[in-house]
């Protein structure tokens, strides 16, 4: 089973040393179990673009959906072996980032 674990900011969008620590120590745990798949940082959301070319129109817009104080910054997608191994890895990376994480699973 794969899920996504976003990480939600409200700041600056970076870590202290110590979270980066946490975070590069969490990374490494995934990886030495075989589950992770992916993790990045992402950008605040005032370099974000959105496109919506539904239809043909072609509307290019400065700027992210969510308007609110509240933003992804960076996630982890792992594969786990059931919903519960998952909900330990994301309360273990929120520990690591010192953040919120949003945690949802992959369709299909």
């Amino acid at each position: 089973m794969r899920f996504v674990l976003f990480v939600i900011d409200g700041g600056s969008n970076t870590a202290t040393p110590g979270e980066g620590a946490a975070i590069d120590a969490f990374n490494e745990r995934l990886t030495a179990g075989n589950h992770l798949i992916l993790a990045a940082g992402i950008a605040e959301p005032n370099r974000a673009t959105l496109i919506d070319n539904r239809n043909g129109l072609g509307a290019i817009t400065a700027g992210s959906l969510f308007s609110g104080p509240e933003h992804y910054s960076g996630f982890w997608i792992i594969e786990v072996e059931s919903p519960e191994q998952a909900q330990n890895f994301a309360t273990e990376g929120s520990l690591a980032c010192n953040r919120r994480v949003e945690l949802r699973p992959f369709l299909g």
